[in-house]
Formats: structure tokens, C-alpha cells, sequence
């Protein structure tokens, strides 16, 4: 038998869920001049100093290169086309070796890139438990969030970079568990105990027959608080305090925009990114100026809209780093041929003489359900 106190602690009703608040108070963070607007979790980027940099000046027009892509051999495209149809197991490689080229068309397209390096900064309140930490906060006047200084990566890399900024860490009794190191179990609802999932509470399970799970009482010690009602809290980790200090989050992005001019070959656009081309101008500094002179208007118009989207885009909530575009002549050939009186077209583009054949006439079954 159970004394009158332990029978209560056994069937003692469950209590509402206390669960720790899901955001600290407003109250758990100092107010730190030039960080007013920091909140948990992040907050918006913020506006970058003013450039100390002048803005570029106008460049005179590109000069007109004195070259002309030749047109590839007839034994270049061939060879090319071999290697493409041995690179897929299902191709049968006799229309590459044996079909009789008809035709072979070049085509020349222009491809712009414009790159935009540049880093934002944003920051945020961040927590850990307390463990004997410097605490540094209102010893000196904490740095603006542009005025602390971060490695940036190799120019026109992707990284990000997380800095605790100085003079913000300050020491507070834990919110969740409010400094006591432990937090009510959610799983019985700091009871200690739960309705026995054998005999739902009743204490018997057939008739008369008491249930042996829970020796008959209905309830079952919590085996997540291992009958305690309480648990060492997951914020302060059980030392009832927490350092706060503000985050600065450095985030270098390279950004990227590329245009290609149309061209009539029948060849895909998205083909082209695989391969390269030969450059005919790259142009990098702290701020590009759109080019001036290319004899293709529409690469003139392509630079004029970029640059001037990109400056809008990223100079307000960012540091554009540097700024770097090129153009590329990209070399296609439409190569036209005959295999066992079919006709059929392939083409051979970039500097690495990739192929696209869309009409590849000797494919096995297993391609076609492909």
C-alpha cells in the first residue's frame, strides 16, 4: 500500500503545458547604439557607408579586334561527332563514322557576362549558456557594423563569415527556465508521472486482474523526466545563466548575368553555357561603365541595361567590391549529313568542339523510353 502523500503524487492531475516561451523577452537584451534595430534570428541587411570611390568614367569605344574564328575542317567535326556518339552507351557510332557530311554552316554569337562582387552585413542577438565567459559589454563603445573589420575571400568567390561584435557580450539569468537551470517535462506536464498506457488510467486490464504494468495504479513514472517532473533546461543547460552578444553576419556574393545574342543556327541557347568561347574584351574595377563601340548594338544594349540594373540592385543594402565583364565569340557550326538516306543535322560549338544532335539516327530502344 501507498502512504496518502505518495497516492496523490501517483494520480496527481496533469497541469497545464508551462513550455518555455518561444522568444526571449523583450527585456533580455541590451539596448547597444548603433545596433537598435538587431533582433533574434537576424534582421535586415544594412545600408553600407557612402563609396569613398568615384564613379568610373566613360572609356573610349573598344577597338576592333583584327581576328575572325576560321571555320573548323570537315575532319575536326567528324572527329568531334565520333566522340560524342562513343560517349553514350546507347549510340550507335556508324552514323558518326559513316554518314556523308552535305553542308557545314559556321555561325558566330557574342555572350556578355557581367559580375558583380560585393558583401553584406546584417547582425543578430545570439545566446549561449553561460560558462565563465569574457563579458566585455559598456567597457568601450562599441564599432559601427561597417567599421569591423572582416577577411574578405579571393575577389568574385562566394563566402560568409560570422563575427561576435565587441563589447556587446553581457551575462543574464536565464528567460526559459527563469535562473532556475531546469524547465517542467512536456511530456507529463511537470507531473512526473503519466496515465498508463497498458490500462488507460484504470488499473486493471481484464475483469478484475490487475494491471501489472503499472502494479495497478493507473499512472506510470515520466521516462523522459525519469519520474522527476523536470529536466535540465536546453537553453542555459542547466546553469541557470546565459552570455548575450550581438552576431555580425559578412556574406560576400558574387552575382551573375549573362546575355546571349540571338542567333539563327537552330542551336539551343542553354547548350552554350557548357563551353567557352574566344574572349574579345574583359574590363574589371570597382565600378564597369557599360561598353561603348562593340559593332553588335545588341551587346551594347545587353551592358547599358546590366550595369545600370546591378548598381540599382546591390550599392543600397551592399559594398560592391568589384565589378568585372567580358565578351565572348562563341563558334558554332551546323553540320549537315547523310546515313542510309536520311538526312540529319548536328552541331559543333565552343572552343571545346561539343556536339548536340537532337536527330542522332542509330539510338537502341532504351534511349527512346529514356
Amino acid at each position: 500500500m501507498y502512504s496518502p502523500d505518495e497516492s496523490h503524487a501517483m494520480y496527481a492531475p496533469p497541469v497545464a503545458d508551462p513550455s518555455a516561451p518561444s522568444a526571449p523577452p523583450a527585456g533580455t537584451f541590451d539596448n547597444v547604439p548603433g545596433y537598435e534595430g538587431t533582433m533574434v534570428g537576424g534582421g535586415g541587411f544594412l545600408p553600407p557607408p557612402m563609396p569613398t570611390m568615384p564613379m568610373p568614367m566613360p572609356e573610349p569605344g573598344l577597338a576592333q579586334p583584327n581576328w575572325n574564328i576560321p571555320s573548323i575542317t570537315e575532319d575536326t567535326a567528324r572527329e568531334a561527332f565520333i566522340m560524342f556518339a562513343s560517349s553514350k552507351c546507347c549510340y550507335n557510332s556508324s552514323p558518326a563514322r559513316e554518314g556523308v557530311i552535305t553542308r557545314m554552316d559556321a555561325f558566330n554569337t557574342y555572350r556578355y557576362r557581367l559580375e558583380t562582387f560585393n558583401e553584406s552585413r546584417s547582425t543578430e542577438w545570439s545566446q549561449e549558456p553561460y560558462n565563465g565567459q569574457p563579458v566585455d559589454a559598456f567597457i568601450q563603445a562599441v564599432p559601427g557594423p561597417w567599421d569591423i573589420p572582416a577577411q574578405a575571400p579571393g575577389l568574385f568567390k562566394d563566402h560568409t563569415q560570422v563575427i561576435r561584435v565587441p563589447y556587446t557580450s553581457s551575462v543574464k539569468n536565464c528567460y526559459a527556465c527563469v535562473g532556475m537551470g531546469r524547465s517542467p517535462c512536456k511530456d507529463c506536464a511537470g507531473a512526473g508521472n503519466k496515465v498508463c498506457w497498458v490500462c488507460n488510467g484504470s488499473g486493471y486490464r481484464h475483469g478484475d486482474d490487475r494491471c501489472s504494468h503499472c502494479s495497478g495504479r493507473g499512472r506510470e513514472n515520466c521516462s523522459q523526466c525519469r519520474g522527476q517532473g523536470s529536466k535540465e533546461c536546453s537553453t542555459c543547460h542547466g546553469r541557470r545563466q546565459i552570455l548575450v552578444f550581438i552576431n555580425l553576419n559578412v556574406k560576400w556574393t558574387n552575382h551573375i548575368d549573362v546575355y546571349v545574342v540571338e542567333q539563327n543556327s537552330g542551336l539551343k541557347v542553354g547548350n552554350l553555357s557548357k563551353v567557352s568561347g574566344k574572349e574579345m574584351h574583359k574590363d574589371a574595377q570597382y565600378l564597369v561603365y557599360p561598353v561603348r563601340g562593340f559593332p553588335d548594338p545588341a551587346v551594347v544594349g545587353a551592358s547599358e541595361r546590366l550595369v545600370r540594373e546591378h548598381q540599382a540592385n546591390y550599392s543600397q543594402t551592399s559594398r560592391i567590391l568589384q565589378q568585372r565583364q567580358t565578351i565572348e565569340l562563341i563558334p558554332i557550326t551546323r553540320v549537315g549529313y547523310m546515313w542510309k538516306g536520311k538526312s540529319c543535322v548536328y552541331f559543333v560549338f565552343g572552343n571545346e568542339f561539343k556536339v548536340s544532335s537532337e536527330d542522332y539516327p542509330a539510338t537502341c530502344c532504351c534511349c527512346s523510353v529514356l
